[in-house]
């Protein structure tokens, strides 16, 4: 629903002349659903639309350090580390440090670094704690830094907080690429977590032609650092905004949405809406 939402916009702006493709930039969350924009996009234009950046948002940080990583002081040549290379990182250093890996797994561990990362704090989070397995986590985030610094290697959350950090580093850079971009479009605004907050706003900082699709009812992330104020906020940081609230289901009966409405209701922070289906009656819940 989200992602045909945004192919269609696209097309629009495309085939009225309003934007030329390269200047369009549209992110989602998975490879699958970056593919389905594509080939709704392409279908509904007739046209190859590799000048457009549509991809998901790890692909899109990826290709911008590719360009500009030495702006940063990062080789081109980086070194992206899968689950298998962090692990192995983890676990040389839990030997290193003596630590019991029956205590410190590096599932768990490269999970508490990740949800650090995605809230942008680095190691020294972990040291102002009575817990001192929470401090030596502290220290095997540091080395786990040391680590892929040394071998030139990122792993997804970095490949996030370097585009940040390079935006923020470069701002003459920031600016070509936020003029090149004339219209932004994100894919499931509810589950971006706080870099990719900051890399959206800085695509759309100059032309402020941002549209986001999403549904404070469907977070379910935030155990992967989704921060539903990036949605909730969205009319704060953008007051221009116009807000369309998509309110019609094709795949439930009206029972279903009824129920489903009473429940979310009760939830503090969310966005009123009133879900409707020309699906009448239906089997009770």
């Amino acid at each position: 629903g989200k992602t045909r939402v945004i192919a269609h916009r696209i097309a629009y702006l495309v085939s009225e002349g309003v934007a030329r493709p390269d200047g369009i930039l549209a992110v989602t969350f998975t490879n699958k659903a970056a593919a389905e924009m594509r080939e709704r996009v392409e279908g509904l234009l007739d046209i190859d639309c590799r000048s457009m950046w549509l991809s998901t948002f790890h692909s899109l940080c990826a290709r911008l350090l590719r360009r500009e990583a030495p702006h940063i002081g990062l080789s081109r040549d980086f070194t992206i580390y899968d689950t298998a290379d962090q692990q192995s990182v983890i676990k040389q250093l839990i030997k290193e440090y003596n630590l019991d890996d029956a205590a410190y797994q590096p599932r768990m561990v490269l999970g508490r670094i990740s949800h650090a990362k995605n809230r942008m704090e680095g190691p020294d989070s972990f040291e102002n704690t009575w817990n001192p397995r929470d401090r030596e986590i502290g220290r095997l985030f540091a080395g786990y830094t040391k680590a892929l610094t040394e071998a030139s290697a990122l792993d997804f959350d970095d490949l996030l907080l370097k585009s940040v950090d390079l935006f923020e580093r470069a701002p003459g850079l920031r600016d070509r690429y936020a003029q090149r971009f004339r219209f932004v479009m994100v894919d499931e605004y509810q589950d971006t977590n706080r870099p990719q907050y900051l890399l959206i706003k800085h695509f759309a900082a100059i032309h402020r032609n941002l549209a986001v699709v999403g549904d404070p009812d469907q977070s379910i992330y935030k155990w992967r650092g989704a921060d539903l104020r990036n949605i909730m906020d969205f009319e704060q940081d953008f007051p221009e905004a116009v807000v369309v609230r998509l309110e019609r289901n094709y795949r439930s009966t009206q029972v279903i949405l009824d129920a489903a409405s009473a429940v979310i209701a009760n939830n503090r922070n969310r966005k009123e809406k009133a879900l409707w289906t020309d699906q009448k009656g239906g089997a009770r819940i």
